[in-house]
This record gives structure tokens, sequence and C-alpha cells, in this order.
């Protein structure tokens, strides 16, 4: 099928890691009845930490991996040299291409996903080691297995594809860049199908440290939370970090239809500015945000008054809530309060690189199955973020396109236009 002249690009399978552990339906079951998946830290003493919450995956095996057709074993997965990032990215990658019907070693197929930290768990154990006992621990693995770009690695040799095999690392932007060059990549021809999304195991005691000195997580909720991440509401004190792994199948919309594959949405623009502002904060002007918006908009040929659902950034902390609803609502204008939106990270928390990825994969099911996911934890709307945000309780409405906001470190800002593949 073609629009506007061109292929039209679907998203074909999902698979999901994420707080509330392995699995897609596991997930949405989740995000659709509004529960926390924050919680107390507990793998780590962080009894000294300012900030002691946190949105981590529970332990998560190989094993929870799905079969794949046509798998002979003939790659040189090893597992147990995984970082986290890598384990949960196996594992949704596995689900969402088993969940495409698409086997094993498919020729012309390739992994395009996104991280900010990559295997920064094992880099931060070897390095422990190193200066604690002069490195007799360190594995000869130790730089291979904690870079960025052997995510994608991991993936291609667990799914045995030949193709492209490639990290973006655009800080919180990471996983939303990867889906939209993916797309442009199928739209192209270049590739039949490719596996992106994103995927973090940032959960760290330094992560928490370092965060917590940058004064943007949650330190005011360490004895409630489910209750830390509260988007968009006046007690909102920084967000909770999270991690995981969203990743989804990207091929072309007749190739889907012919296999029999289920299409859970279009995915009809993208888009990315920069502030060139400040290395962690947003320019308050929003004016690139805005541009963001228009162009992504623009590009998939969506008036703002065809979108019926956003997912929004919606970190948790005072300035960017604030300056993200200013920018939807001068983009929107006149129809901007009848557009309902929400932000997942009042669940899942912030999974940084991923969390891009984790709103497009709720944003495709909300189309799906026609149920809006709220945000939680909105009991104080904060007048400066005056808008429609499902508070509390999601909502059934019938939508036929997404807007999916994604604004990272470094000003970066990235959006995707997704629509219902009927």
């Amino acid at each position: 099928m073609f629009t506007n002249g061109e292929p039209a690009v679907v998203i074909s399978g999902i698979g999901v890691v994420s707080p509330f552990g392995a699995g897609r339906e596991r997930y949405w079951d989740h995000i659709s009845r509004g529960v926390s998946g924050c919680k107390a830290i507990t793998q780590f003493d962080a009894s000294s930490l300012a900030c002691r919450v946190a949105a981590w995956v529970p332990p998560v095996s190989i094993e929870e991996a799905a079969a794949l057709e046509n798998e002979n074993g003939g790659g040189r997965a090893d597992p147990k040299r995984y970082s986290r990032a890598a384990l949960f990215g196996v594992v949704a990658a596995r689900e969402a291409w088993r969940d495409a019907g698409l086997p094993a070693g498919l020729p012309n197929a390739g992994v395009l996903i996104g991280s900010g930290g990559g295997g920064i768990d094992v880099g931060e154990k070897q390095y422990e080691d190193f200066f604690a006992s002069g490195g007799r621990h360190v594995t000869p693995y130790a730089i291979a297995i904690g870079i960025c770009g052997m995510l994608s690695s991991e993936i291609s040799i667990a799914l045995q594809l030949r193709g492209l095999s490639h990290v973006l690392s655009c800080g919180c932007t990471s996983s939303t860049d990867a889906i939209g060059y993916a797309a442009s990549l199928i739209r192209a021809g270049e590739y039949d199908a490719i596996l992106s999304g994103g995927a973090e195991g940032c959960v760290l005691a330094s992560m928490i440290f370092g965060f917590s000195r940058m004064r943007v997580v949650s330190t005011h909720y360490n004895d409630r939370p489910a209750e830390a991440s509260r988007p968009f509401d006046r007690g909102r004190d920084g967000f909770v970090l999270g991690e995981g792994a969203w990743m989804l199948v990207i091929e072309r919309e007749d190739r889907a239809i012919a296999r029999g594959a289920t299409r859970y949405a279009r995915i009809e623009g993208y888009a990315s500015t920069c502030d060139a502002y400040h290395r962690v904060q947003m320019d308050p002007d929003g004016t690139e945000i805005v541009r963001c918006i228009e162009t992504a908009l623009a590009r998939a040929r969506r008036r703002p008054e065809e979108i019926g659902y956003i997912n929004y950034h919606g970190t948790s902390t005072q300035l960017n809530d604030a300056v993200e609803s200013r920018c939807v609502r001068r983009v929107f204008g006149g129809v901007a309060d009848r557009v309902p939106g929400s932000s997942t990270k009042s669940m899942i928390g912030h999974p940084q690189g991923a969390s891009g990825a984790a709103g497009v994969v709720a944003s495709a099911l909300a189309l799906t199955r026609g149920v809006l996911p709220p945000t939680i934890n909105l009991h104080d709307p904060d007048p400066a973020c005056e808008m429609d945000f499902i508070p509390n309780v999601a909502r059934a409405a019938d939508v036929e396109a997404a807007l999916c906001n994604c604004l990272g470190f470094g000003s970066k800002n990235s959006v995707l236009v997704l629509g219902r593949a009927d």
C-alpha cells in the first residue's frame, strides 16, 4: 500500500522488557491499568543516595526469549557475557521478531536501535575491579561488551541478521531517531525488514549519584516510590530513572499484508531538531520543539486536528513538562484542549535512550486496542501544564493518529507521527 505516493511503512512486531518484566502483553496490561513500575532500589545499597527510587527491571533470563523459526544455532551468541542492556534487548528483539512471524536469518534484514548508556554496567564493574584489585578479574571482553555499538551486534547474532547493525546514541532521543531512520530505509527500499527500538540497563549507583548531583531526579518520594514519577503534577520534583527494552519490527505495509502479519500502526512522519542551547537544559522558548512537531506533522501530511493522542515526553521535571506543554499548545492552537495525551514515564520512569521506543510501543498499542494509557499520580495539575493528560485512569478512544514526543539532553528534539493501520 502507498500513502502520499510513497510506500507505507508499518510496525508488524513488538517485543518488550520493562520494569514489569518480560513481555509485550505484561507491559500493556500494566500501563493500561495505570500501574506504577517505580520501586525502592534494592539491588545495591542506596541508603547514602539522595534518590533511592528507580524503575528497574526485575530479574530476566535469556530463557524467556521466544523461539524463532529457522533457528539453526549457527550464531555465536554468548548470553553469559551480555550487558544488562544487551540481555533486555535480545529478549525483546526475539519477541518482536517472533510476533512479526519472521524467521531467524531473514535475508535483507538488519538492526538499528538506540541506546544512551549501552553496556555501562559492564564498564562500571570492570573499572571497579581494575582499581580495587589491579584488574585480576577483568574479562578480555570488557571493552567489547561495554560499548554502545555491541547492543545491535548481540541482537544481530541472536536473530542471525546480516544487514546493517547500528546503534544510535543521541541521549534521550536515541530510540526515536533509530525508529525514524529505520522507517526511512524501509521506505527507500534498502531493506525488507529492520528490527528497531531502544535498550537501556542503567539503574546503577553511579547513574543515580550522577543524576542526583544534577538535581534532575526525584528525592521527595523515597518513602512512596510508586508516587515519585508525577509528570505535569504541581508536586513533581524530578524524574525516576528507568530501564528496559522496547523493540519493533518495521517493514513495508504491502509486504506485511502479503504475509498476513499484524499491523500495529503506520510510521507516517519523523523529524528531529536541535535547540543548540545547552548540554542538559532545553531552551525555555521552545521554538525548535515547535518546529520539530510541525515538521513531523507536515511530513506525515497530518493536520493537528487529526491527532487523537499525544504521547508526551513528560519526564516529571519542572522545566521540561511546562515547556513541552506550551509547545504543544502553540502547535495545536484552538484544538489543543481537545487532544488527549499522557506520559508513559509516570509508570515506567525515564528509561533514557529507550524512552522514545517505550512511548511508540504504548502509542501503537493504543491505536490498535482503542485504549489510551493514563498519566498516573496527577492529582494536583500544574497550571503551567494545562492540557488533557488523561489523569490516573485509562480512557477508551477511537484514534486515527498519534504524536510521540521525545526531548533529550544536548538540546535534541525528535518526534514521530503514527497512523492507524486499517
